[in-house]
């Protein structure tokens, strides 16, 4: 009897110590938004409001002045101490725990690597099509919205009792059913972006199979193209794209070449879905890229 208490008294401790870390760790999830909010949003305000003529023109390309360039890198210095702060911090609760050695090591690098994949895609790589930052929709050159009458009327769930406006992928939310749906597999949608930037890659959201609310994600998009869209509405084709339904919830694509200019508008084109006959649905879309070429892009010529 006291070596079974003894041994739950030490799974107790156990669960309580990866409790603690998993609570520690959960910032990691929820950085990168945090931090596009403190300095992704703030730097796409003051480079709108700075006036024109405080930019210097190269080709299609906007540079920032430079009282504000070294603003933004103040900033990214700052956001660099935050993850050395969270590394310590995370550190430190693991020597309290007496977790050390190779799997105290291994813990500490694969939080770095998670919190700098996140600041990656979120901080160095903005989303340009957010609603609240401007983008909107051309709903002139984007299909038809699937709901209302057109939809069927069994399902468990009414979904689409009417029809949700193709902003609805401008938003963050990512709730069952909070989606924007065309009818049939093929359809596309322009976003119009709140300013010109060099394109370097897309992320496509839709929920997985454990939140559908059928149990299948069949109205997923599976094929899909990304184009540049010129104020003359000619197209310059990005990258074409497969979207795995079996993979994450949120997918990031990126350019398959180099785009020649900055475009504003960026239209997606769903070729197939994963095997739905009657309506293709979108949760989110996000477009990344610069104001400024990208170094990647400068290096490449």
């Amino acid at each position: 009897m006291p070596a079974r208490l003894g041994r739950k008294s030490v799974t107790h401790q156990k669960g309580k110590r990866i409790l603690k870390l998993l609570f520690l760790l959960l910032p990691v999830l929820f950085a990168g938004d945090y931090c596009w909010t403190l300095w992704g949003k703030e730097a796409l305000q003051t480079t709108l409001a700075v006036p024109e003529a405080e930019h210097k023109s190269t080709g299609t390309s906007l540079v920032w002045h430079d009282p504000k360039r070294q603003e933004l890198q103040e900033k990214e210095a700052h956001m660099s101490a935050a993850v050395e702060q969270f590394v310590q911090a995370v550190s430190k609760v693991l020597e309290d725990n007496h977790i050390r050695g190779e799997k105290r090591e291994n813990i500490l690098h694969f939080t770095r690597n998670a919190f700098e994949k996140v600041l990656k895609i979120y901080t160095w790589m903005p989303d340009w099509a957010l609603k609240s930052l401007g983008a909107t929709i051309d709903v002139q050159r984007t299909s038809k919205s699937y709901g209302g009458k057109d939809a069927k009327k069994w399902w468990i769930f009414p979904l689409f009792s009417f029809a949700k406006h193709p902003e609805t992928i401008l938003q963050p939310s990512i709730s069952p059913g909070d989606c924007w749906a065309f009818r049939g597999s093929q359809g596309h949608v322009v976003i119009r972006l709140p300013v010109k930037i060099w394109p370097a890659a897309f992320t496509i959201w839709h929920i997985s199979r454990a939140v559908s609310p059928s149990g299948e994600v069949s109205s997923a998009p599976k094929e899909f193209a990304v184009s540049g869209v010129d104020e003359d509405k000619a197209e310059t084709l990005l990258g074409l794209f497969t979207y795995d339904v079996d993979g994450m919830i949120a997918q990031t694509f990126h350019v398959q070449k180099e785009p020649p200019k900055t475009f504003r508008h960026i239209r997606l084109e769903v070729r197939s879905n994963w095997g739905n006959p009657e309506y293709t649905c979108i949760y989110r879309v996000q477009v990344h890229g610069q104001i400024e070429k990208p170094q990647e892009f400068i290096k490449h010529k």
